[in-house]
């Protein structure tokens, strides 16, 4: 019952902090898209502070020394809603690949806008993942961070994977390191549920995949890699 108490509670925090932020990210609007940016990750900053603090969710990063400066593409694991905002302080200058329903959204969507988040339209079939490739390219030729799921949408933890080949088409394009992330999110924080286990998620970065690797070599590699370090760590994990 205390679990689910302090999920409850959580739960309307976030919500809470999320609309004080949206409403301080308006001056935005008229500065350039690092103040957007900035807002993002001290809402996230904010968030990671009420699961500690509220619901006894904290975080360990290992890993962090690797990496790189300048333009990359962060392939992250996906169990939970945790990793959407909990990645972006790592970053200098980060983006997401999001629906391009999300950018309809009054405030918030615009806000994403404004810090140049890449849409897609996923009713656009073949040609969604060109526009996004090619927008994906202009900004990380702006020295950006990409943060992509390569499974396109969250997994139950232990789930067996369902990696999309779309990674492998922008990696091969975009001429971009790519720095693979594991992590046990879904342990604490499942999909589709508020209730919130205590307990200490674990992020763990990985070792930069260089740009020039063959579209199969290198989809091998990321979802090996990914797997079997979030294998470990889900193993590792102190959740249920």
């Amino acid at each position: 019952m205390l679990i689910l108490v302090r999920s409850i509670v959580f739960n309307a925090l976030f919500y809470l902090n999320t609309l004080a932020w949206l409403i301080l990210g308006l001056p935005s609007f008229f500065l350039p898209y690092r103040a957007t940016i900035w807002i993002a990750k001290s809402w996230a900053r904010v968030n990671l502070v009420l699961l500690r603090v509220v619901a006894g969710i904290d975080c360990e990063v290992r890993g962090r020394e690797k990496i790189p400066s300048g333009p990359l593409i962060v392939a992250s694991k996906h169990q939970s809603a945790w990793e959407t905002f909990a990645l972006l302080p790592l970053f200098d200058n980060p983006l997401f690949i999001v629906k391009r329903e999300l950018m309809w959204i009054p405030f918030f969507g615009w806000l994403m806008r404004k810090g140049r988040m890449v849409p897609v339209d996923r009713s656009a079939g073949s040609q969604a993942l060109v526009d996004m490739t090619e927008r994906a390219r202009v900004e990380l030729a702006d020295g950006r961070q990409l943060i992509i799921f390569p499974e396109g949408t969250r997994r139950p933890a232990g789930a067996e994977p369902r990696y999309k080949f779309g990674v492998a088409h922008l990696y091969a394009a975009a001429g971009a390191p790519c720095l693979p992330v594991a992590l046990n999110s879904g342990l604490f924080w499942p999909r589709r549920s508020i209730r919130l286990r205590p307990g200490t998620v674990i992020v763990e970065i990985l070792d930069p995949i260089a740009p020039g690797l063959d579209k199969d070599t290198f989809f091998k590699r990321l979802q090996r890699e990914v797997e079997t370090a979030t294998a470990r760590l889900l193993a590792q994990g102190d959740g249920p």
